[in-house]
């Protein structure tokens, strides 16, 4: 008689967030490190958009699972060997991040090194999901059809590594719009599955704060290249500042509004918002987070500095806390019906600041970035007070 594998245990509405998913998370705490550490070496508005490429690859490996994640209790069975494999594999791409793009001399090739554990990642995620499936046909369907984005997706990505150069960076970028494209146009009206909203939502609000954390390290990490002192404590203020203000725009009213809303949501028209407002609008979030991560730091590595900041800093800090205001007002349109038009507005505000604070030293632009941030806080505090006392009443 064949012997058959057990089927995969699928969640239900009660499923909540394991202790295992977050020991998963915490490969991609280093991940987005070595992202931040990357574009700081590098140094270039080149350099920034290849780290730009690297994360979202990081994120799209982080995505896939989150889906599986919410589909399967994966601390169970063969799930948990399977994701602990995908741990090894992305801890392996993280250590070649630094050679992501131009391989140092001795050892293997970096940028192949990450190519090939990026491809095992999405074939195990395929695989899984497969299992998890089980019997579910439909779903069964709806992962064949990702397979064909992963498939081309990260041939794309193979053949950059192999050809190298300023090539590899187009090759990248077109794999991860094709793998990332194609799941989008098969994901629209299709078979996905959510079984639970609260671990949904819970899984996509911890890694904004992994992304937070990342931040906070950023700091630390500009900070102890000098001795302590008061521009380094005064920097450390401003950046520290600056994480809890990103933090208060997203955690105080609007995840909290957004999970009521995604609750009450079933079947196709739950997915096609999973889809829209987390897998995919949720990376301008974590992205201006890491960018504007690698502002602040460069800011601490200049922090005794009077010159002008200059027109890479400038971008990453304010652009970075613009693409996050975008990020968000982007998504509560999506999920919650309706535009946040002071954040739009800071948002255009922020990338208006960015040729002035090029001009002012990099502690003084800290400074004034935190200081329209903590603006925009209080303004929306104030003007939504009655809405956001009815939200968290609900807590």
């Amino acid at each position: 008689m064949r012997k058959t594998l057990p089927a995969a245990r699928v969640s239900d509405e009660s499923h909540r967030v394991t202790t295992f998913e977050l020991f998963f998370d915490l490969v991609f705490v280093f991940a987005f490190t070595q992202v931040s550490s990357f574009m700081a070496h590098e140094h270039s508005f080149f350099g920034v958009l290849q780290g730009m490429i690297i994360l979202t690859l990081l994120w799209w490996s982080w995505v896939c699972f989150a889906w599986l994640s919410n589909q399967t209790h994966v601390d169970e069975g063969l799930m948990r060997f399977g994701l602990a494999a995908v741990m090894v594999a992305m801890f392996i791409a993280s250590l070649a991040i630094p050679e992501a793009f131009q391989d140092l001399e001795g050892g293997l090739s970096g940028p192949l090194v990450l190519a090939l554990s990026y491809v095992v990642v999405r074939v195990l995620h395929v695989t899984l999901y497969a299992y998890a499936a089980g019997d579910d046909q439909p779903l069964r369907r709806q992962v064949a059809k990702t397979a064909g984005g992963m498939v081309l997706g990260s041939a794309l990505i193979v053949a950059g590594a192999l050809v190298g150069g300023a090539a590899q960076t187009w090759f990248w970028l077109a794999g991860i719009t094709v793998d990332a494209g194609i799941t989008y146009l098969t994901s629209t009206r299709g078979n996905w599955r959510i079984h639970s909203a609260a671990h949904w939502t819970e899984r996509y609000g911890l890694v904004v704060i992994l992304a937070l954390g990342e931040s906070i390290v950023a700091i630390g990490v500009g900070a102890s290249r000098e001795p302590v002192s008061i521009p380094i404590l005064v920097g450390a203020v401003f950046g520290v500042a600056l994480s809890i203000c990103l933090w208060w725009l997203h955690f105080d009213v609007t995840a909290i509004a957004a999970e009521h809303r995604f609750a009450v949501l079933r079947g196709r028209e739950r997915a096609s918002a999973a889809v829209d407002a987390y897998t995919y609008l949720h990376l301008p979030l974590v992205a201006g987070i890491v960018l504007s991560a690698f502002g602040v730091e460069d800011v601490l590595a200049h922090v005794y500095e009077t010159d002008d900041f200059g027109a890479l800093g400038a971008f990453s800090l304010f652009g970075g806390a613009a693409l996050y205001l975008l990020g968000s007002a982007t998504f509560w349109r999506r999920v919650g019906g309706d535009w946040k038009k002071w954040r739009l507005g800071g948002a255009a505000f922020l990338f208006a600041l960015v040729p002035i604070a090029a001009r002012i030293p990099p502690l003084a632009a800290l400074a004034l970035v935190c200081v329209a941030a903590a603006a925009l806080v209080i303004i929306e505090s104030l003007l939504d007070r009655d809405k956001r006392s009815a939200v968290r009443a609900r807590l």
